[in-house]
């Protein structure tokens, strides 16, 4: 029984014959059929290993697979390293965790049998010395995690808004292990959601490894190598803990499903973000029709159009459009206004008919798109994108300029729209660091969108038609704090003759814009602006 490499030159015999010439190949010897070995082991093509092996053991697809995962490498590769005289050698190289390489150097026996070379199973073949009932596995210890960060460097952390901001971290599942890849394996601890899951990694560092032999349910015979592993990297946001505090505080009271999100107009920058109950993130992810705080945005196109804060337009009770009657809440009537105050007493039938005379659907889109409609949202934190779909005819135009129809937003685009209106652009809004949000739009082949600047007329106008909303139209009844501007907002959302309805308010104070939304909460008056008139309060 021959056994070692033995190089076997091919040599070509040509046979003349009347027929012309015939080729004859004698055989070339093992090293075709090792290297076809040393591949399919890479690639974990283990039949075709099994096929190319003698004196394997009943088990050998299972030990190769088990030796694999034990490694957790993100690559490994076996190639021949040398040929000489009866002796041959293969190198393994595995990649670990943090791009960390290890690897090793060992014989490859051969034997022909039956015409046939074949590779000669041995457990040293896992690694050198290593003896039956061993294997060779990495062992990890992870670092302590870091935290998520409020923007003052205090953590973000326990029940409530703030809590669900930061995320949990949990042990992990098998199918998460493996989306997840190298070093992770079932029962680590990851992020589950909020940012410890968007920031695993920088989060959780990477872990010190050590490549063992063991045996048995894994008693250590011996240490091979050990990597140091480096720690986790705190991740600050940008929330604010006083602007968080306000938040959770002002929907303590709230005794239906509410949202508030809080943004910084000169920066983007968010700065609370309260939900009640939590679980779901709807102040990020809801989405609902934003009723009459979508006026700021017709208002925006009709200003840029031409109308004025002082134009005289018509305010009744109720008007027809495209066979539809549209009205007022209560069938409110205010007769011939300045649009400032058929803005400030959030007339429906205003809306309706100066956006079906003076606008079409291709203009209202635009400016929508303006104020972040239709944009994705890349805050560093999953977020719905507002949405207003093509409207059909001038009856859907007119539903939707009052944001009803299929118009749909979140409590974010929403707090986006009112920053714009305070500092006259918009700007996608971001829980972390600029630099990181662009990272992490750059993997998913995304660019965070560019500020977009609004008209200076229609600044000037927005910045005179929401104050009018406090200090005489539909929110003079709520004691905010002076300086406060906004809108309200009653959207209606199922059927029915009377449908129920959300409550809305969208606003301003300096340097600070949100938007609150209540579920079923009836007029925005009632519900939302309360709760916004609270948390301005405790926050400026």
């Amino acid at each position: 029984m021959r056994r070692g490499w033995i190089v076997v030159a091919v040599v070509a015999i040509v046979l003349v014959g009347a027929g012309g010439a015939f080729w004859f190949l004698r055989d070339r010897g093992p090293q075709e059929n090792a290297e076809r070995f040393l591949a399919a082991w890479t690639a974990g093509d283990y039949a075709t290993v099994r096929s190319l092996t003698v004196d394997a053991p009943g088990d050998l697809d299972a030990r190769l697979k088990k030796a694999r995962e034990d490694m957790n490498a993100s690559g490994q590769r076996y190639e021949l390293a040398s040929v000489k005289d009866d002796r041959a050698s293969f190198t393994a190289r595995f990649t670990l965790a943090g791009n960390r390489e290890f690897g090793y150097t060992a014989a490859l026996p051969v034997e022909k049998r039956d015409g046939e070379w074949r590779v000669v199973w041995t457990p040293a073949l896992l690694y050198p010395g290593l003896k039956e009932g061993q294997r060779l596995r990495t062992a990890r210890a992870w670092p302590d995690r870091a935290d998520v960060l409020a923007a003052d460097g205090t953590p973000l952390s326990g029940p409530g808004s703030a809590g669900q901001i930061a995320g949990r971290v949990g042990a992990i599942d098998a199918e998460t292990a493996e989306k997840l890849g190298a070093p992770y394996k079932e029962g680590d601890p990851a992020g589950t959601d909020g940012l410890q899951q968007q920031f695993e990694r920088r989060l959780a560092g990477t872990p010190a490894l050590a490549v063992q032999i063991v045996e048995g349910e894994g008693k250590v015979v011996k240490t091979v190598q050990r990597f140091g592993g480096k720690e986790g990297e705190p991740l600050k946001t940008t929330i604010d803990a006083r602007a968080q505090r306000a938040a959770s505080a002002a929907l303590a009271d709230v005794d239906k499903n509410a949202s508030l999100v809080a943004v910084r107009p000169s920066t983007g920058e968010i700065v609370a973000i309260a939900n009640k109950p939590g679980g779901y993130n709807r102040a990020l992810m809801g989405q609902y029709p934003p009723g009459s705080t979508f006026k700021v945005v017709t208002a925006a196109a009709l200003v840029a159009d031409g109308l004025a804060a002082s134009t005289p337009v018509d305010c009744p009770a109720t008007v027809t459009i495209g066979g539809r009657s549209f009205r007022n809440s209560e069938h409110e009537a205010f007769g011939r206004v300045p649009f400032r105050e058929a803005f400030a007493h959030s007339c429906n039938t205003t809306f309706a008919k100066l956006s079906t005379d003076r606008l079409d659907q291709a203009r209202l889109a635009q400016v929508a798109q303006q104020f972040g409609f239709g944009q994705p949202i890349i805050a560093g934190l999953p977020a719905v994108r507002g949405a207003f779909p093509a409207t059909k005819d001038a009856t859907a135009l007119a539903a939707a300029s009052f944001g009803q129809g299929e118009v749909l937003t979140s409590p974010l685009n929403m707090a986006g729209v009112a920053a714009a209106a305070a500092s006259g652009t918009w700007r996608s809004p971001r829980v972390v660091d600029a630099k990181l949000v662009s990272e992490a739009a750059d993997t998913k082949g995304r660019k965070p969108q560019p500020p977009r600047e609004l008209e200076p007329k229609v600044r000037r106008a927005l910045q005179t038609l929401m104050p009018a909303v406090v200090s005489e139209g539909t929110a003079s009844g709520v004691d905010f704090p002076k300086g406060t501007a906004g809108k309200t907002g009653t959207a209606e959302y199922g059927s029915g003759e009377n449908p129920p309805t959300h409550g809305w308010f969208i606003g301003y104070k300096s340097d600070l814009a949100f938007a609150v939304i209540v579920e079923s909460g009836g007029a925005g008056a009632t519900s939302a602006a309360p709760a916004a008139a609270t948390f301005l309060r405790a926050a400026t």
